[in-house]
């Protein structure tokens, strides 16, 4: 979560509209509450409500936010069961054995829908979403690199995790947060995400292992994980080395399955010793859940193991949160028991297809160049073409007048040149959606190919609207 420095400003306070307490306007007027203060005094739960409804009224429309990868829409009755379930702490499997038993079985249905060996071998656990799961999921690379290296580790050798430079920024934390060398592979040329031989090429006696993402989150591409597993064979029998890998599949993991099933990618893949998803990405859950899983028990060292009292017995545990509710996991088995493989097939066709056409249809429009085309995550990024009056900080901002957000950014380091727009098609982004994007877009164009020059090169500073 972002870190916030306190305020404190004695005189600025919530005004109250008169018509907000109809029984005492003109007091409620002189009780405005404070900001950056506890109020002397309780007030009426309807005008505490109506302050925070209007404020609120800011924030931008979530089914318009096509920056988020994150779930923006349910039915009904997840609703209801979130809202049953809200009160429940996910860490007190004793009290709430069921929730608990609910969570043992979407571990299963991962294990299964992952190809593990042996789904009733493989280990795995919610988390609070894929940011969590991928901090586990390095301490355990971290802690089997530390068991085989124990007297080097000793001496003061330096352990490394290797990835592409386009990893979300979870990964950064977990090797700044648990002293792990971070060697980020840089993007080149119109390689935007990590290879195998870029992989191999990083590695060395001290490397933990080697992530690869399915899906990046720059371009919606998903990296050749079973070319890197295969040269990380033959790097072993060269060297000796044995290389875990583990697969970021924050959104790809939840997509693949169902709309790629001949990809080799996942456990199936000898090497890949853990994976990662987020249950409140593609996975169609509200935000708040993610999963982590690893091939067996060899794969999770038992030291990291907690074990909870459950149900007169213990139960193992790994996480970094504690308390937390149970709502997102219940919601988890929801979706996977109400829409079975075949829903979840339809529904991420459905993104697909509206990916594939929306981006083919900016590319019609003549000022633009895809990066990609949504045949992978359903996710394209598009920039804008040489010579162009306007850049993608423009047609960001202008399209945000329409409520619409979407995120203009540049590449990392090495492609830094490359300024890009991304659209991330989720459930609830329709095709009638879609073709109101594009008729917006139509109707910008002719005023932003009137301008001189890009608003950046006229002294308007580039405003990201999208942070990896």
């Amino acid at each position: 979560m972002a870190l916030h420095q306190g305020k404190k400003d004695e005189e600025k306070r919530l005004p109250f509209s008169p018509l907000h307490v109809l029984t005492d306007p003109l007091g409620a007027m002189q009780q405005a509450p404070p900001l950056h203060q506890l109020p002397a005094v309780p007030i009426p739960p309807s005008v505490a409500y109506q302050l925070i409804h209007d404020e609120l009224m800011l924030d931008g429309n979530a089914k318009l936010n096509l920056a988020t990868f994150v779930t923006t829409q349910m039915d009904e009755y997840a609703d209801r069961l979130m809202s049953e379930c809200r009160d429940k702490n996910m860490i007190d499997k004793d009290e709430y054995p069921q929730t608990a038993e609910l969570e043992r079985r979407c571990v299963a249905i991962l294990a299964d829908l992952w190809h593990a060996p042996d789904p009733a071998a493989a280990v795995g656990c919610s988390t609070t979403g894929s940011s969590e799961a991928c901090m586990l999921a390095g301490m355990a690379l971290k802690r089997r690199w530390m068991a085989r290296n124990a007297d080097r580790y000793a001496a003061g050798a330096r352990p490394n995790l290797v990835m592409g430079v386009n990893v979300q920024v979870c990964w950064e934390k977990f090797c700044n947060f648990w002293e792990v060398e971070a060697r980020l592979v840089p993007m080149e040329g119109e390689r935007f995400h990590l290879s195998a031989e870029q992989a191999v090429a990083h590695c060395d006696e001290n490397t933990i292992g080697v992530v690869g993402i399915l899906g990046s989150t720059f371009d919606g591409s998903y990296e050749p994980i079973a070319e890197i597993c295969a040269a990380l064979d033959e790097f072993q029998q060269r060297t000796g080395l044995d290389v875990p890998v583990h697969v970021d599949g924050a959104s790809g993991g939840m997509v693949a399955p169902f709309l790629d099933p001949d990809l080799q990618w996942d456990f199936r893949l000898p090497r890949v010793a853990s994976i990662n998803t987020s249950g409140h990405k593609y996975g169609l859950v509200y935000p708040g859940v993610g999963w982590a899983l690893w091939r067996d028990g060899a794969a999770l060292p038992e030291e990291l193991v907690f074990r909870v009292n459950y149900l007169g017995g213990e139960m193992p545990t790994f996480a970094l949160n504690f308390s937390r509710p149970g709502s997102e996991v219940v919601a988890q088995y929801y979706a996977f028991l109400r829409l079975g493989f075949a829903g979840f097939h339809a529904i991420q066709q459905a993104c697909r297809d509206v990916a594939g056409y929306l981006a083919a249809e900016v590319e019609k429009l003549g000022p633009f160049r895809l990066i990609t085309r949504g045949d992978q995550l359903p996710v394209f990024a598009f920039t804008t073409v040489d010579d162009c009056p306007f850049d993608v900080f423009d047609v960001s901002r202008r399209l945000r007048e329409r409520g619409w957000q979407v995120p203009a950014y540049t590449f990392p380091e090495n492609r830094a040149d490359l300024a890009v727009l991304r659209v991330v098609c989720r459930n609830g982004f329709t095709r009638d959606l879609a073709d109101l994007l594009l008729a917006d877009l139509r109707r910008l164009l002719p005023e932003l190919q009137r301008q001189p020059a890009p608003l950046s090169e006229l002294g308007m500073p580039q405003r990201s609207g999208f942070h990896h």
